[in-house]
């Protein structure tokens, strides 16, 4: 992540298969939903990591959760910090920006809660912040957005950006192909450009587009919101007078790619998104749009930062593992959601 962009607090993005501590599993976007499910946030119900223990003060700091996905991170936290007797969640506001995220972290720093978890409006502008709370001896999880330097963390927590694109890439390459579709017109809808996550997304579409030797025609830039989805899928439709595929990095900005498609009645080509919410699911059990498919990035990562949180507070490992503490970083994988297997997905959809 670099420049910020002021609609950065609208960022969201996909799932992650891993069920760490809590047993925590995936989600998606475009839902505003008040509380999370049993799926995405619950503390197992055996086991000595679960033993109410010392009590740990976990700070917490997300940027507004008018959007989807971002409104899905808080809600997992608050439900999964309330599954456990011995945590305290003191959630404080992000604030319009990276300065007044960072204004209101350092003012929680001085209150020297046990651990803070936080996911930044940007995480290069957000990387000082890390190290202030890090050499205060505050551990940090990091949050989706990462720090650049691995001493602003104890633990960060991300989902595999470039394996979305990926996954994106791999579904589309096998409908071509099946379609016998050999020089294919593909359009790319990302997210905000200056992200460091969006890049990563892109690389990993490209690379395995090139390596069955395809490539895509035309790029228009969203801002992970509805509007800037519309306008963006607009801009690709005038500038391509026929596609055969198309990936639209997000979910929530889906929503206006999917009021540009019928605004444009242009039905020739399928779709695959990004996220995995429940509403681009319930499209893709249906099979009545244009959208077949999207590539997950959960925010039940949330939930796997707050059960975590705990663990490091009180001086555990996790469980499963060998190893004494809770490992430095954890990767999401991305799945690939298509009709086959969308009614496996939806009770975990947020």
């Amino acid at each position: 992540m670099t420049q910020h962009s002021p609609d950065l607090s609208r960022r969201r993005m996909l799932f992650g298969g891993v069920a760490v501590g809590a047993g925590v599993l995936l989600a998606g976007c475009t839902s505003n939903e008040s509380s999370p499910t049993t799926a995405q946030t619950k503390a197992a119900a055996t086991g000595v990591n679960n033993e109410p223990g010392k009590k740990v003060v976990i700070g917490f700091s997300a940027p507004a959760d008018d959007h989807g996905w971002i409104a899905a991170i808080t809600n997992n936290a608050k439900a999964q910090a309330s599954a456990f007797s011995d945590v305290e969640l003191k959630p404080v506001a992000a604030g319009a920006d990276p300065a007044a995220q960072r204004a209101a972290l350092s003012t929680l720093v001085s209150q020297k809660p046990d651990v803070i978890v936080v996911l930044p409006h940007d995480g290069k502008e957000l990387n000082a912040f890390g190290l202030e709370a890090m050499t205060a001896g505050i551990p940090v999880i990091n949050l989706d957005r990462a720090f650049p330097d691995a001493r602003a963390y104890r633990l960060q927590i991300k989902g595999d950006n470039y394996g979305m694109g990926v996954a994106a890439a791999t579904y589309i390459i096998a409908q071509l192909k099946a379609k016998g579709v050999s020089n294919p017109v593909i359009g790319e809808i990302p997210g905000i450009d200056a992200l460091e996550l969006t890049q990563e997304r892109t690389k990993g579409f490209n690379d395995t587009l090139a390596a069955s030797g395809f490539k895509v025609a035309n790029r228009r830039p969203a801002e992970f919101t509805v509007d800037s989805g519309q306008q963006a899928a607009t801009g690709l439709f005038q500038a391509l007078p026929k596609i055969d595929a198309i990936w639209n990095h997000d979910d929530d900005q889906g929503v206006g790619v999917m009021a540009a498609i019928n605004q444009s009645g242009r039905k020739e080509f399928f779709m695959v998104g990004g996220a995995g919410s429940k509403k681009a699911m319930e499209d893709i059990q249906a099979d009545n749009t244009v959208l077949k498919a999207t590539v997950t990035y959960s925010p039940s990562m949330a939930s796997s930062a707050i059960s975590l949180a705990r663990l490091i507070g009180q001086g555990k490992g996790m469980s499963d593992l060998v190893e004494l503490q809770v490992p430095k970083e954890i990767v999401l994988a991305s799945e690939t959601i298509t009709k086959e297997n969308a009614s496996n997905y939806l009770k975990l959809g947020f």
